[in-house]
């Protein structure tokens, strides 16, 4: 792990002296990056998270708590802009010999909370945001193609008109 000085990384040397022990610590900050099809994590906005860390062993921490952020995205049905805030419930294990997609990795006596709080964001923004439940989606009358004349077919199409079905 890269030892860059984030407020996602914490010092935890005195819990893996003390197993059993435990420490609540809040950190927030802005991450980039965090979207998925559509929805994300408002640019510059604080990602939060209020968690409590213990120490199971010399080699070992749980991180238990709620991550928290505001994102913005598209409703599914008529496209207008969606904003609202998620909560995610995280318990994780970070771990000096992490197993790949069951624990995180615990550096020394540095924990880097990010890629938990990252992975629990992405789990958490909405796959496709609606602007309300009763959202019946565009209006025909303001969409492009429900007003004017008739359409001009492409010439491209013109030998279909020809076609008889019987």
């Amino acid at each position: 792990m890269a030892t860059h000085a984030t407020p996602f990384v914490v010092a935890v040397t005195e819990l893996l002296r003390h197993p059993g022990t435990r420490r609540e610590v809040t950190v927030s900050a802005p991450l980039d990056d965090l979207a998925i099809s559509a929805s994300r994590v408002l640019e510059g906005s604080e990602v939060e998270a209020h968690l409590t860390l213990e120490a199971l062993s010399d080699t070992s921490v749980t991180a238990t708590g709620t991550i928290t952020a505001e994102w913005s995205g598209e409703c599914r049905r008529c496209l207008a802009t969606v904003d609202g805030s998620l909560e995610s419930d995280v318990r994780e294990i970070f771990d000096t010999r992490p197993v790949e997609g069951e624990t995180y990795r615990l550096d020394g006596d540095r924990l880097d909370l990010e890629p938990m709080v990252r992975d629990a964001v992405l789990l958490a923004l909405p796959l496709a945001p609606l602007c309300e439940e009763a959202c019946a989606g565009p209006e025909p009358e303001d969409h492009p193609l429900g007003a004017g004349d008739e359409p001009v077919p492409d010439d491209r199409w013109a030998a279909l008109k020809e076609l008889k079905f019987d």
